[in-house]
């Protein structure tokens, strides 16, 4: 009888071969499993760039498996949108037909937007600006009415510059500290602002009541001339606040008072311009005034 080979069939080998390979894997794991513990107690720090140097490395790994799922967990979406084309159609037709009505009037409100801005004579751009900040926080219970800028006296903020946003005024810088400001706005019970109702010049004082509101008294003696609806703008009297800058609109009359609320709500705005008052505005406007009207002179001596 012939002896059988002493090597084994190469189908036992490979189980063999694999065996022990599952058996190296499983070992590395544990033992690299039972470093990255001893290291994660004592050297935090290590462990922590270990942990991120592995996120960084597993990153495109980690982006095209989640691609893959996600595009697996909407194939199923894919295919009823398919089966449910015609009905979809006929929704984004009405979609289309409502979008259509809502830019129609969004056309009508801008057009009596620029209708209001010219009879209100208001400017976008002029010399007054400064800069351009963000309101970081504004107080809502406190008896006090303040709300704080993220700009201050490095960046040329001053005591007294009005702070206006796109709706209209906030109030005016009240204190500066080098890299923020406080802002007293309308509503509290000490500042006033001088105003005018803006269809017949009408001149008031506002004051603000601290509750959000404000109190509107004209200075014509008599009968109140206000009534709901009415909006305020700036004077431009007293030389703080640039004339023609929305401020409130009246909501109730009561006796010879009117009541209103502020156009621009601190808690909902976010950026702000605060400007040069307006007194500075002028000055500077007339000490230019000269140098210009020097210039051609000059220009036409120098020619002769």
């Amino acid at each position: 009888m012939a002896r059988p080979p002493s090597r084994r069939p190469g189908h036992n080998r490979k189980a063999q071969y694999s065996l022990f390979a599952s058996y190296v894997v499983a070992v590395t794991g544990a033992v690299v499993g039972l470093l990255l513990v001893v290291v994660a107690i004592f050297d935090p720090t290590g462990f922590a760039a270990i942990r991120t140097g592995t996120a960084e490395l597993t990153r495109p790994m980690s982006t095209g498996l989640r691609h893959m799922v996600s595009g697996a967990a909407s194939l199923d979406e894919v295919l009823a949108a398919y089966w449910r084309a015609g009905t979809q159609n006929v929704a984004l037709r009405r979609q289309v037909e409502a979008d259509r009505n809502l830019i129609i009037e969004a056309k009508a409100v801008a057009q009596e937007n620029t209708r209001l801005k010219k009879l209100l004579k208001l400017v976008d751009e002029d010399g007054s600006e400064l800069l351009a900040a963000r309101l970081i926080s504004s107080s809502s219970s406190s008896t006090r009415r303040f709300a704080r800028l993220n700009a201050g006296s490095w960046q040329g903020l001053k005591t007294g510059m009005p702070v206006r946003a796109p709706e209209g005024l906030i109030g005016r810088v009240h204190i500066t500290t080098p890299n923020t400001a406080e802002v007293l706005l309308l509503t509290d019970s000490s500042n006033i602002v001088p105003v005018r109702r803006a269809n017949d010049n009408i001149p008031a004082i506002s004051t603000g009541l601290g509750d959000g509101t404000l109190e509107i008294r004209a200075l014509s003696a008599g009968r109140n001339p206000f009534k709901p609806g009415d909006l305020l703008v700036t004077s431009g009297i007293g030389g703080i606040y640039q004339p023609n800058i929305p401020v409130a609109v009246v909501v109730r009359v009561q006796g010879e008072i009117g009541y209103g609320v502020p156009l621009a709500n601190p808690s909902r705005v976010d950026a702000v311009v605060v400007e040069r008052a307006f007194e500075q505005v002028v000055t500077r406007s007339e000490a230019n005034a000269p140098v210009e009207q020097e210039a051609p002179a000059a220009e036409n001596a120098a020619a002769r």
